[in-house]
Parts: C-alpha cells; sequence; structure tokens
C-alpha cells in the first residue's frame, strides 16, 4: 500500500459573531456516540434498570444544538443498527461501519480463523458501501489498534484485522473513524501505508504532544472528548491541536467530564444558558423519563467539551464551535448524505413502490 500526498482541501474559515458570546447559539456535531450501546436502552451489565430513553437522549442533545450524530459501529451488527437508526432519523444520525480493534479477535474467531479473515470481512465491505449509497454510513470505522486492551483482544488479531481493513477503506472511499490506544508505532506504520482516498479522524485522542503533530502533518484530524482533557498532559496536547483540524464529540455513554479530571476546572465559568435545558442527573435506579442518567454520558454534554477546548486554547467558544463544526462538514460530508438518504427514501416509499407496480400492471 503506497502513500499518498497528505493535502486535502479545507473549509475557509466560518465568519464569527464579534459580538457577546451569551447572543451565540451554538451548533455542534458529535462525531463519536455510541447510541447503540445498552444503557440507552435501560441495560446495565446485562440487567434491565429502567425503560428506554433514547428518542430522549436524542431530543436532548437537539435541545443544545447538537444537530448532528454520528453514531458508531464497532463490529458488524453494531454496525447495522447504527444505520437502522441512521435511517429513522434521516439528515439528524449517520453511522460508522468497522470493527473495532476490541472485536478483532471475536472477529477472527467468527471467520473461523485468519485465512478465512479476508473473505469474513467481505461483510463489513459491503455493509459501508451499502450504506454509502443510501447516505446512512459517512465512515468506515471504529477501526485501529488498542495496546492497553490486549485482555479483550490479543496484538496480532489486532493488527491482522486493521492492515486488512485498511485495504477495504481503499476501495469503500470513506473517510476513516479511527482508535489508537498505546500503539503509536505498529498505528502510524500501517495507517502512513494506505493509500486512503480521504483520511480520516483520530477519535478520542489521548496521545502525546509529538503523535499529535504526526497525524495533523499527515492530513488527519483529531477528535476530543472528555478523555482527552482528563489530565494536565491531556490539556497540554489539545491547547496545540491546530483548530483547522479539531473535531468534537462525547463518546457517550463513556467519557464524560468528571469532577476529578482536570478539565473540570474550567467549567465553573460556563455560562448557564448553554445547558439551561439539560435536565438534572440521578442515580440510575432513580431514573424517571426525562432525567439523565448519572455516569451515561451523552450528546447534550458537548457543550462542555467545546467550553473546555475554548478556555483551554484561549479562543472563543464560537470559533471551537463553528471551525469544528465545518471541519466535520467537509470531512464527513454529511450535506450530501442527507441528500442520499432523501433520495433513497423517496424512490423506496410505499407509494413509489405502489405507483410502479400500477405502472407494470398497465403496461402488461
Amino acid at each position: 500500500m503506497a502513500s499518498t500526498s497528505t493535502s486535502d482541501p479545507r473549509p475557509s474559515e466560518p465568519e464569527l459573531d464579534k459580538d457577546s458570546e451569551s447572543r451565540y447559539e451554538p451548533r455542534y456535531i458529535d462525531v463519536g456516540i455510541n447510541l447503540t450501546d445498552m444503557m440507552y436502552q435501560g441495560f446495565y451489565h446485562g440487567r434491565k434498570v429502567h425503560e428506554v430513553d433514547l428518542e430522549n437522549v436524542i431530543q436532548r442533545a437537539d435541545a443544545v444544538g447538537c444537530k448532528k450524530l454520528m453514531v458508531t459501529g464497532s463490529d458488524y451488527k453494531c454496525s447495522i443498527r447504527a444505520m437502522e437508526l441512521a435511517e429513522s432519523y434521516p439528515g439528524i444520525i449517520f453511522a460508522t461501519v468497522g470493527v473495532h480493534p476490541c472485536s478483532a479477535s471475536e472477529a477472527i474467531k467468527t471467520a473461523g480463523g485468519v485465512p478465512n479473515l479476508r473473505t469474513a470481512l467481505k461483510s463489513i465491505e459491503d455493509l459501508a458501501l451499502e450504506g454509502k449509497a443510501r447516505g446512512t454510513v459517512t465512515a468506515f470505522g471504529e477501526i485501529g489498534l488498542d495496546y492497553d486492551r490486549f485482555y479483550l483482544s490479543d496484538q496480532d488479531s489486532q493488527l491482522r484485522v486493521f492492515e486488512e481493513q485498511l485495504r477495504i477503506a481503499e476501495r469503500v472511499d470513506l473517510p476513516l473513524f479511527l482508535h489508537s490506544r498505546a500503539a503509536e508505532e505498529d498505528f502510524n506504520r500501517l495507517l502512513f501505508a494506505a493509500n486512503l482516498p480521504r483520511k480520516g479522524l483520530v477519535h478520542s485522542f489521548t496521545g502525546t504532544l509529538e503523535e499529535m503533530h504526526t497525524l495533523t502533518a499527515q492530513g488527519f484530524d483529531i477528535g476530543i472528548n472528555g478523555c482527552s482533557l482528563k489530565t494536565e498532559e491531556n490539556i497540554a496536547v489539545v491547547r496545540e491541536v491546530p483548530l483547522e483540524r479539531l473535531q468534537i464529540e462525547t463518546d457517550g455513554p463513556w467519557c464524560e467530564i468528571r469532577a476529578t479530571h482536570a478539565s473540570a476546572a474550567y467549567l465553573k465559568n460556563m455560562p448557564a444558558h448553554l445547558t439551561e435545558s439539560v435536565p438534572k442527573d440521578v442515580k440510575k435506579e432513580r431514573f424517571q423519563l426525562g432525567m439523565r442518567v448519572k455516569g451515561r454520558n451523552e450528546p447534550c454534554a458537548i457543550a462542555g467539551v467545546a467550553w473546555v477546548i475554548a478556555q483551554v486554547k484561549g479562543v472563543s467558544f464560537e470559533e471551537v464551535c463553528e471551525r469544528s463544526w465545518a471541519n466535520s462538514m467537509n470531512m464527513f460530508r454529511y450535506d450530501e448524505a442527507a441528500a442520499l438518504q432523501e433520495a433513497w427514501a423517496k424512490e423506496n416509499s410505499p407509494d413509489v413502490a405502489v405507483a410502479a407496480a400500477a405502472a407494470g400492471g398497465d403496461g402488461a
């Protein structure tokens, strides 16, 4: 796999309101949210605790200005569920398709061994191409390496699955949604050797300053969430992320900003109006419909991520929101995908099917 040029078109700088930030109505794209996780169905560790509140989660996102959600696929079944959500919420939800590094060992086992891996992953490729054509899939992933969790998937399995999926990425022509934990050398070696037409986003970034600079120099964007802002070392890295390479996410139901995180101090001066529509959180055992669940992150918390980034970088909140919005729209082409969703829905609506059947009957 040969390397290609690292240049790519970047969006023009958005026009910013120079007046007070209290007048600015923010808009966000949560580019990494795991809405297929069973916590949003009320299940925790396999036990049903409360009723399904996924619809409320999506409504709360919209209420704070989070207008688009990219739901992460981590294996074949999860990717299908993500695509189904995208079909249910056209123009709002989009999906990724791929095999997460922590699912690599299981993927090889399901395939019947390494010799069958390429054939087995053909189903992932077909799913990505189908979703791309329908506008439901806007990224290939979550793929990559996670050397912090060999207890879930061994190193050899991760390497084999990542390398094979990079070959698929060359064919499906979608930007990548990437995962990298404690695997910089192998991750970069394989990633930079791939002939990628669309580059991608390294999400939930927690790497070093040097790693960040290497990735952005190669044309990749950096996804920031609560885990990216956990320590002072993390914050020092985020401070240096170029605005033209910044995207924001929650990675819910995980990666919330916690009171023990270094980033929590930056939330103390966050204007109340940015979260006034967000209900209080309660322990899951005391859940009532309309409330948030304590310890379960969700897209309506994205304002806090954007606010901390702005404070850390010393730029306006509006600039962080508008730059990250433009970067996400440019990379994942959500407007184009939404148009495809609309066109596909019209072509496959019951009315069209009835009309086609009638026309066929007339011509018989």
